[in-house]
């Protein structure tokens, strides 16, 4: 049986498997953005088994067809990359929304749902559902780069005997994430090197 929130998340994957980018998982070639969304759901059904159906939209459809706008097309300072990351973010709220709208869901729920993506809701100081959502948002995403993406990532600045910067990216995700993650993140089976680098980190 088929329901909204089905439809919308069949559709986001629809998108996404048409990216030209490949993660090798298992042995096995994926979409990049495709087996992102699923592994942002597989976390936030494991963690969060209760979302709302607007958490569930803005978690799968958080990368959706992120290929579009390449970082190469901005500035290649860091006020570029901020810029990038702005226009990402918009990019991604908006062709959700008009995909939730195509498939019964209300104008004022598409929009609740882009504020998600955009994390909007994170600059509000009052606790409120949306507010929640956002926070919600953020922890999925710094947790799915803990534990499928920080390997690689940090393979580089390895490679470069930059320790020092991988350290303070991890310090950096950490600020972002609330305790309630924190818990989570430190439960994570690391390979031992990055749980080096993480205990060093929060020390």
């Amino acid at each position: 049986m088929t329901t909204p929130l089905t439809n919308v998340l069949s559709a986001i994957d629809d998108i996404n498997r048409q990216d030209i980018n490949i993660t090798l998982y298992d042995h096995e070639k994926h979409p990049k953005e495709l087996l992102y969304g699923q592994r942002m759901t597989a976390c936030l059904t494991l963690h969060w088994p209760h979302s709302s159906e607007l958490l569930q939209i803005a978690v799968r459809a958080q990368h959706i067809k992120r290929w579009h706008l390449k970082r190469s097309e901005f500035a290649a300072n860091k006020a570029g990359y901020y810029q990038w990351r702005i226009a990402l973010g918009k990019f991604h709220a908006e062709l959700t929304s008009a995909i939730m709208l195509e498939h019964g869901y209300t104008h004022e729920q598409a929009a609740q749902t882009a504020s998600i993506i955009c994390k909007e809701n994170l600059r509000s100081k009052t606790a409120n559902q949306l507010n929640l959502d956002s926070q919600t948002l953020e922890d999925v995403a710094c947790l799915v780069f803990l534990e499928h993406y920080f390997d690689e990532f940090s393979a580089k600045y390895i490679e470069q005997g930059n320790e020092a910067k991988i350290i303070r990216i991890v310090q950096l995700t950490w600020q972002k994430m609330s305790e309630e993650a924190h818990t989570i993140a430190l439960q994570l089976t690391l390979p031992e090197h990055l749980s080096v680098l993480v205990a060093k980190a929060l020390a």
